[in-house]
């Protein structure tokens, strides 16, 4: 057996790297990760510097704390891309269905006694871990073909005492069951919400929304305990004080089985709020409002309908699509873009002078959303005059923020980024500097961004949050040389095979597996 110089074997030393990086990703220090998995600081820091045997039950637990996937028992090892960069994409490839609409859909199907059919859902890691749960408390799932299509039936009675704890803790997306279990039992348990480690994500505005139809929550023991008392009903307007998506999507589906009216101010117009609006119109609930922050819902106490249901495009994957062609200098059709949800990030591309086509409106398989396709062109952009920063919408959405800061370094010029909602997500945008970029972290709100770049291949862990990951691989296609990027579970959440897509338009990704 050989030894590193100090003493440490090889295959402890690759560990202790791979957890040392995950925790700095997460934030934490050696005493959190510590005291996340009981043991000592000194402990940690053995292991980090490959000086200690380790057991698979502490493997184990470092990775669950670590929500990193460094091990898991009787599980595939991690998954990790190998980036050949600088090539050229050419080519059309058509956006998939909304990953944030797929998982809202899946919480409100416990709303319909029904069978409720979904259409070409995102098959994706967030709603492998919803199904695993809608299955494990009695709910009957199944794909029904290779188009995604899916099928939902639930239960006479939900089997919340059997939830599996280990999926729910997975998702942040268990947090939306809220609204909708409030019509099945009185008291009920959850698993503390999980995901992408965006810094600390208050439940506290889903309690705010909920607490008018009798909801109670108390946080225990790594659950939510929630009581609900059926004689209270919200007595005026519920008024939101943050207009966040997944809690209009809550107090929505509350609303949906309230026998009478319900007006829900600073509501969420976002694209996923509308698709969830439309799936409840099918179910028989109208609302008033939709596309806008009033939302007046006409619940029905009842649901038992057999429906049929196509959520949207996402606009989240479409950026990401543009983002690709824009970093590469490209020449890439983007067919089915969700017009209305990108209309502000395109005005701001043109800006930065980018030159692109795209084609009349049509339907989409809802019958109300608009799409186009998009024929974006290589092109020499410039840093905008003002920052960039999200807005609710119809601003600049919050999820491709990142995007624009990988594209802000292929501009010439500075760019301020300024992320506002998110405490840790613009320190991830600096993994991009270990690819050559010029990214400077004013805060843990605001990023520089000097460019243009002349990205170069590195090896580089995959960031815990969702799309500074697509942003780190999107680099790495631009990226001259080889390029690694490690544990790409955060992007098999929120995408569909895209590595794989991304190779049908001339991208050159492979995937591995070590450890």
């Amino acid at each position: 057996m050989t030894h590193d110089r100090d003493g440490a074997k090889p295959y402890l030393t690759q560990i202790g790297n791979l957890i040392r990086d995950s925790r700095r990703h997460r934030g934490w220090t050696q005493a959190q990760l510590a005291t996340a998995v009981s043991t000592s600081q000194s402990a940690i820091n053995r292991i980090e510097h490959g000086n200690q045997n380790l057991s698979m039950e502490m493997l184990s637990r470092i990775s669950e704390a670590l929500d990193s996937g460094i091990v898991s028992l009787g599980q595939a090892a991690p998954t990790h891309l190998r980036v050949t960069g600088g090539r050229t994409l050419s080519g059309s490839i058509s956006v998939k269905t909304s990953k944030n609409a797929g998982v809202a859909l899946l919480c409100a199907s416990l709303l319909n006694a029904g069978r409720t059919t979904l259409r070409k859902v995102a098959r994706i890691e967030e709603v492998n871990r919803i199904l695993e749960v809608l299955d494990s408390i009695g709910v009957r799932t199944r794909w029904l073909n290779d188009d995604n299509d899916l099928e939902v039936v639930p239960p006479k009675k939900l089997d919340l005492a059997a939830i599996d704890v280990e999926a729910a803790r997975r998702t942040r997306s268990i947090i939306m069951m809220l609204g909708p279990l409030i019509h099945h039992q009185d008291s009920f348990e959850l698993p503390y919400a999980g995901g992408c480690a965006l810094g600390t994500r208050t439940v506290e505005p889903h309690m705010a929304a909920l607490r008018p139809f009798g909801l109670e929550v108390k946080a225990a023991a790594g659950r939510y305990r929630a009581e609900v008392d059926r004689a209270v009903r919200p007595q005026r307007p519920i008024v939101l004080t943050e207009r966040g998506d997944t809690v209009t999507e809550n107090a929505l589906m509350a609303a949906a089985r309230r026998d009478g009216v319900t007006v829900i101010r600073n509501a969420s117009p976002n694209y996923m709020v509308q698709d969830l609006c439309f799936f409840l119109g099918e179910l028989g609930v109208r609302i008033e409002g939709v596309g806008t922050t009033t939302l007046t819902v006409h619940g029905v106490d009842r649901i038992d309908r057999d429906i049929d249901y196509s959520p949207s495009e996402d606009p989240i994957e479409a950026m990401s699509l543009i983002s690709a062609a824009i970093v590469t200098s490209s020449e890439i059709t983007v067919r089915r873009v969700p017009i209305e949800f990108l209309e502000i990030e395109l005005a701001l591309l043109e800006e930065m002078g980018l030159d692109y086509d795209r084609t009349a409106e049509y339907a989409a398989a809802n019958e109300r959303t608009r799409l186009v396709d998009l024929t974006v062109r290589p092109s020499t952009l410039r840093a905008p005059i003002d920052k960039i920063h999200p807005m609710p919408f119809p601003g600049l959405n919050i999820d491709n923020l990142p995007f624009f800061a990988l594209i802000a370094a292929t501009a010439q010029g500075s760019t301020l980024i300024h992320d506002w909602v998110y405490e840790n997500r613009a320190l991830y945008l600096t993994e991009l500097t270990k690819l050559g970029a010029k990214v400077t972290l004013l805060d843990p709100h605001r990023v520089y961004v000097e460019g243009p770049t002349h990205w170069s291949g590195a090896e580089v862990i995959c960031p815990p949050a969702l799309r500074p990951a697509v942003v780190v691989l999107l680099a790495m296609l631009a990226a001259k040389g080889t390029s690694v990027l490690r544990n790409v579970y955060v992007i098999n959440r929120g995408y569909e095979q895209l590595a794989d897509r991304l190779n049908q338009l001339g991208a050159e990704i492979g995937t591995f597996r070590d450890i």
